[in-house]
C-alpha cells in the first residue's frame, strides 16, 4: 500500500516541475512531518488511545501556523469526506445516502458530496437553500423534517423539492394546504432509540398504533405516501437496534399494503458512527443491515432505500487547531502530585466544542500541534518530547466558568503561544457554534493529498529562503 508521504507527493509533479523544487527536497519537507506524527505516537500518555491527524493534514496545519495565525482554524480534509463515501458504497451498496446537512453544512463539503452521487436530507429553508446553491437539483432533496412551518413548506414546493416526512395528522393537513399534487410524503415512525447519543423518539415518530389513521387520512386529503422513514437516535451504539427498526417498517409496509396503498420507499434515517472504535465500526452495522434488508426489501421488491447519514460523512473531516492564550498552576487534591496546569485555548464551548453541551460529547484526545513557531516566537522541540507530562485542564476563551471542554487531561508544560489539535471535529461542532461574548468561530482551510502537495512545496520554497521558519518537531 502507498504511503500518505509517498502518495502526498505523487499527487503533485506538475507542481514540483514549476516551482523548480527537487523531489527529494519536498520529500525530506513532508517527512518531517510525518516523522513528528509517528515520534509523539511512541510516547506514552498515561495508557491514553493516540488518534492523530494525517500527515498532510498536519503539514497543512503546520503551514498556517508558520504564517503567522493566531485565530483558532479547522482543517477540511476532503479526502476524508471521500474515503467515507467510498465505504458507504462498499459496505451499503444498496443504500443511497442522503447527507444529513444539519451535522456540517459546509458549501465544499457538500460539492464533494454532491460530485459523488451523493442526495440531501434538509431541515429548513436556508439548509434548502444551501444545497440549491451548490447547482445540486431539487429532486435530490429530501425535506426531512416531521414538522415544517407552513411558509418554509411553501418555498420548498415552489422550489420543486417535493418529497418530506411527517408523524400527524396536523402535518398532512398542513402540507396538504401548502403544496401542491406532485408532492409525495414518507411517514416517519416511532422505533427504540434507547441505544443511542442523543435520542429522538421523544420528539419524532409515530407509534404503529396510530399508522392506519394516518395513511386514511392522508388518501381522503389526496396526499400519496411513499414509505417509511425511521431514526435509531444519533450516534447509535446498537447495530440491532437497526435491525428491529427494519423489521418495524416492514410491517408498515404490509398495513400499507392491506389498506391499497402500496409503498416504494424506506428511509433507514441516520445515527450511524462518524469514528469506528473497538466498541461499535460502521462495519459491523451494514453486516447487520445487510441480511435484513436483503430479507425484507431484496431488490426484487422495488423498494428504494435511502438514509441520512450525518456524522457519518462528516465527523473524521475535520481537524481543529487551537491556541493557548493562557495557563496557570492551581491546587487540586485530586491531581497526582497535588496541583494541576489549566490552559485556557481560544476555543470553547460556545464555539466549536458546543458538541460537549449538545451532543453529549467527551472530549478526551488532544495533541500537540507538529510547529515550533508560533506568534513569532520560537519553542523548543526538546521541552514537548521529553518533558514530564501533567495533570491539566483545558478552558475556553469566554467569561462563563461552564466553558471547561477538557476538565482532566495531561500534557506537557507548554507555553502561551503553542498549539493544540483535536481529531474528529467535524460533526456538530460549527454547526452549532456561537459568537457568545464575540468571539469568532473558527475558520476553515480545505485540504486533500493533492492540496497538500503544493501546500508542502510552498513551504520548501520558504524553507529554502529562510531555514529557521519551519520546525520539525512538536510545540
Amino acid at each position: 500500500m502507498m504511503s500518505s508521504t509517498s502518495r502526498l507527493l505523487s499527487t503533485a509533479p506538475s507542481a514540483l516541475a514549476r516551482i523548480g523544487l527537487s523531489k527529494p527536497a519536498a520529500f525530506t519537507l513532508a517527512r518531517r512531518c510525518q516523522s513528528t506524527a509517528m515520534e509523539y505516537a511512541a510516547e506514552p500518555m498515561l495508557g491514553a488511545t493516540r488518534n492523530l491527524a494525517k500527515p498532510y493534514v498536519l503539514s497543512e496545519m503546520a503551514h498556517h501556523i508558520a504564517q503567522g495565525a493566531e485565530d483558532p482554524f479547522f482543517i477540511v480534509d476532503l479526502d476524508a469526506v471521500r474515503a467515507r463515501m467510498d465505504k458507504w458504497f462498499d459496505l451499503l451498496p444498496g443504500v443511497e445516502p442522503f447527507y444529513a446537512v444539519k451535522c456540517h453544512p459546509d458549501a465544499e463539503m457538500i460539492r464533494t458530496l454532491a460530485g459523488a452521487g451523493v442526495n440531501f436530507d434538509c431541515a429548513s429553508r436556508e439548509e434548502i437553500r444551501l444545497i440549491l446553491s451548490q447547482g445540486v437539483d431539487p429532486s435530490r432533496i429530501l425535506y426531512a423534517n416531521p414538522c415544517k412551518q407552513p411558509s418554509q413548506l411553501r418555498f420548498a414546493a415552489a422550489a420543486g423539492v417535493n418529497m418530506s416526512t411527517f408523524d400527524s395528522e396536523a402535518e398532512l393537513v398542513k402540507t396538504a394546504a401548502c403544496t401542491g399534487p406532485a408532492h409525495e410524503l414518507i411517514l416517519r415512525i416511532k422505533v427504540d432509540d434507547s441505544q443511542a447519543q442523543c435520542v429522538m423518539s421523544d420528539k419524532y415518530g409515530a407509534p404503529l398504533s396510530e399508522v392506519p389513521f394516518l395513511l386514511r387520512r392522508a388518501a381522503e386529503l389526496g396526499l400519496r405516501v411513499r414509505g417509511v422513514s425511521f431514526h435509531v437516535g444519533s450516534g447509535c451504539y446498537s447495530p440491532q437496534a437497526y435491525v428491529a427498526a427494519v423489521h418495524r417498517a416492514s410491517h408498515v409496509f404490509n398495513l400499507a399494503a392491506e389498506l391499497g396503498q402500496p409503498m416504494d420507499l424506506l428511509d433507514i434515517g441516520g445515527g450511524f458512527p462518524g469514528v469506528d472504535t473497538p466498541d461499535l465500526s460502521f462495519g459491523q452495522i451494514a453486516a447487520g443491515l445487510r441480511p435484513a434488508l436483503a430479507s425484507l426489501f431484496p431488490p426484487s421488491s422495488g423498494v428504494r432505500v435511502i438514509a441520512e447519514p450525518g456524522r457519518y460523512m462528516a465527523a473524521a473531516a475535520c481537524t481543529l487547531a487551537v491556541c493557548i492564550i493562557g495557563k496557570k498552576v492551581v491546587a487540586d487534591p485530586a491531581a497526582v502530585g497535588g496541583s494541576r496546569m489549566m490552559y485556557y485555548i481560544n476555543d470553547g464551548v460556545y464555539g466549536s466544542f458546543n458538541c460537549v453541551l449538545y451532543d453529549h460529547h467527551v472530549v478526551r484526545d488532544v495533541e500537540v500541534a507538529p510547529t515550533s513557531q508560533a506568534f513569532g516566537r520560537t519553542f523548543a522541540d526538546a521541552d514537548v518530547t521529553a518533558g514530564v507530562h501533567m495533570p491539566s485542564s483545558l478552558w475556553g476563551p469566554t467569561c462563563d466558568g461552564l466553558d471547561c471542554v477538557m476538565p482532566d487531561t495531561t500534557l506537557p508544560n507548554l507555553e502561551v503561544g503553542q498549539w493544540l489539535y483535536f481529531t474528529d471535529m467535524g460533526a456538530y461542532t460549527s454547526a452549532a457554534g456561537s459568537n457568545f461574548n464575540g468571539m469568532a468561530l473558527p475558520t476553515k482551510i480545505y485540504t486533500s493529498a493533492e492540496a497538500a502537495a503544493a501546500s508542502v512545496l510552498d513551504m520548501g520554497r520558504s524553507a529554502q529562503m529562510e531555514p529557521a521558519a519551519l520546525g520539525a518537531g512538536h510545540a
